[in-house]
């Protein structure tokens, strides 16, 4: 099964999968090469923009909450990759706590719980859920729609305080699924003995995305060198501010400011490619993640004239925090379609590998806006189905494992990125 997609590519695009294609086997050994000086993310997704002319990644996160969107044929793959992960940390572990975000009413969510729990029982571990609710003070069961559930239970501090567990079961290995919006609860600090995955600095209370895409900036920079195409065609260009209060109109001149110099960069690259689409850029929260706090702009001006809806919107994130910190991103207009609605890939990927994704679908949104936003839906992408390797001499833009190849290029591109600006933001860096 692979959905049926209208894309619209035009030159640049073509000649980007056709030297990706040529590279693969350079590609692979580099990527080989840099998984030896860097440890990937345990698990990560990353949004990708296809424009037809670029094809970048705009948002990655390190607590993916979408394996339920993952076509079934792509679970063993996923198995096979999270043995490799678990093998990392833990080589004879046998018990795996997994600790969800708090809500436990979205459903969807929840489904994404029980089918990473899925994959890792494969894996031959004993999985269960640990919440970091102060609602849950006993062992709950959740009901799902498809007729299974889960059961949360309240986390729990070892006698000497160095383990957290849960009552009568002592983890080698946290898998965290919560992406700390909200602090760094003192629960999760000061553990000695275990392994916490992914670690407390990855979450959003301390991780920007200013940081990774400067950390992306220096990986596409060395790999567009080795395979010999524009840097631009893989990367957006981004500025950031600080000391942002879209309520009292505080940060606005550091934000306008950077919409002009982006939005002139981008009119020189698309006279340079002869691109006739309307340049735009999204201003979004420096942190935090469910689409929220996201604007798309295409003049400066927009920026001073935001209504007060548009303030209230921008001006608050997940678990209503505020936001003082803002990404001011090129944006990547995203030319595919799935039927008549706006489509965008997201890949997935465990350790080092890419273990499936899929489109995410918005019928009411435009290919300049972000469709992670009420009304999108899901339509998962049948990746590398073992009967559907790229074909190197294939015509560009003529087969879907080709372009589903580059996406996973692109995505671990991303993913290296990630794994950089983890180990450069890293509290205790002598752990690498």
């Amino acid at each position: 099964m692979v959905p049926h997609l209208v894309t619209a590519v035009n030159g640049p695009l073509l000649e980007l999968e056709k030297k990706i294609l040529i590279a693969t086997p350079a590609i692979e050994r580099w990527f080989r090469l840099e998984w030896q000086e860097h440890t990937p993310p345990f698990y990560s997704s990353v949004d990708l923009r296809n424009s037809g002319f670029k094809l970048a990644p705009v948002d990655t996160n390190l607590y993916p909450g979408g394996f339920n969107n993952l076509a079934p044929e792509m679970l063993p793959l996923a198995v096979q990759a999270a043995m490799a992960a678990i093998e990392k940390y833990c080589p004879d572990a046998k018990n795996l706590l997994l600790i969800p975000e708090s809500h436990t009413r979205n459903t969807f969510y929840l489904q994404n719980i029980a089918r990473l729990t899925q994959i890792f029982r494969q894996t031959g571990l004993n999985v269960r859920l640990g919440s970091l609710s102060p609602d849950i003070k006993a062992p709950t069961t959740i009901d799902l729609p498809d007729g299974t559930t889960l059961v949360l239970e309240p986390l729990e501090r070892s006698a000497n305080g160095r383990r957290l567990g849960l009552k009568n079961f002592d983890p080698c290995t946290i898998l965290l699924n919560n992406d700390l919006s909200a602090g760094i609860p003192a629960i999760l600090e000061g553990l000695h003995e275990q392994t916490l995955l992914p670690p407390l600095h990855a979450g959003w209370s301390l991780r920007r995305k200013s940081n990774h895409f400067a950390a992306y900036d220096e990986v596409v920079k060395k790999f567009s060198k080795m395979i010999d195409v524009d840097p631009w065609m893989l990367n957006p260009y981004f500025g950031k501010c600080d000391g942002i209060n879209f309520h009292e109109h505080a940060g606005e001149e550091c934000v306008a400011q950077n919409v002009d110099t982006l939005l002139a960069k981008i009119r020189k690259k698309y006279k340079e490619y002869g691109i006739k689409e309307k340049p735009f850029v999204i201003v979004k929260a420096n942190a935090g993640t469910y689409g929220m706090g996201i604007m798309t702009v295409t003049d400066a001006s927009q920026v001073k004239d935001l209504n007060r809806k548009q303030r209230n919107k921008m001006a608050v994130v997940k678990d209503g925090l505020e936001v003082h910190e803002v990404i001011v991103q090129e944006g990547v207009h995203t030319f595919e379609h799935i039927n008549d609605a706006v489509a965008e890939p997201v890949v997935y990927m465990i350790d080092r590998y890419v273990v499936g994704g899929f489109y995410r679908v918005h019928a009411e949104r435009d290919i300049n806006e972000n469709l992670n936003a009420p009304g999108m839906h899901f339509v998962p992408l049948a990746f590398a189905q073992q009967h559907a390797l790229p074909d190197m001499h294939a015509k560009p833009g003529t087969t879907a494992p080709n372009r589903f190849y580059m996406y996973g290029v692109v995505a671990r591109l991303a993913m290296l990125a990630a794994s950089l600006e983890l180990e450069k933001t890293d509290p205790n860096p002598e752990v690498y």
